[in-house]
């Protein structure tokens, strides 16, 4: 990609800084996705950081939001201009569900069926969860969490529904 260098002031939207893409970088990535509907899996870097990130178009626009980690250690904040280098990403972004929580979803046709009836960024959600937690009792404690909450007894909180 020979266009894909480009400066953008760092602009919000509630709470969501973000970049607005020029057109030229767009068409190059979309020509690489072979794609134009979101979500539209990139890599650069920003302000020399790093990033892997989802281009995203909302409200008719594309946009590259920009999280708290891509500004780590950034002087750069809302209305200032940030220098991005972003291309189209083809690497595999599967997340793996960790075994334990696979076993004990596939141990119940209810919770197997509530599982896969989840949108796929609340799946997604759940799995990272899991996987983030260090210990073997906090996995195994949140897992049996996740169960109840997925055979409908609790909240995800582990609140009691009634």
């Amino acid at each position: 990609m020979k266009n894909n260098h480009f400066t953008a002031p760092l602009e919000i939207i509630g709470i969501n800084p973000f970049v607005f893409i020029p057109e030229k970088v767009l068409n190059e990535i979309f020509e690489a996705a072979k794609k134009n509907k979101s979500p539209i899996p990139v890599k650069g870097m920003i302000n020399g950081k790093e990033f892997k990130q989802n281009l995203m178009k909302y409200l008719g626009e594309w946009r590259l939001y920009i999280n708290l980690t891509m500004l780590k250690n950034s002087s750069k904040r809302i209305g200032e201009v940030v220098e991005i280098y972003v291309e189209f990403d083809d690497s595999d972004r599967t997340v793996q569900i960790h075994p334990h929580l696979d076993k004990a979803i596939r141990e119940n046709p209810v919770t197997l069926q509530n599982f896969e009836n989840l949108i796929p960024s609340r799946k997604l959600e759940l799995i990272r969860y899991i996987n983030n937690l260090k210990t073997e009792a906090g996995i195994q404690r949140n897992i049996e969490k996740i169960i109840r909450h997925l055979k409908g007894e609790t909240d995800f909180f582990g609140k009691e529904i009634k």
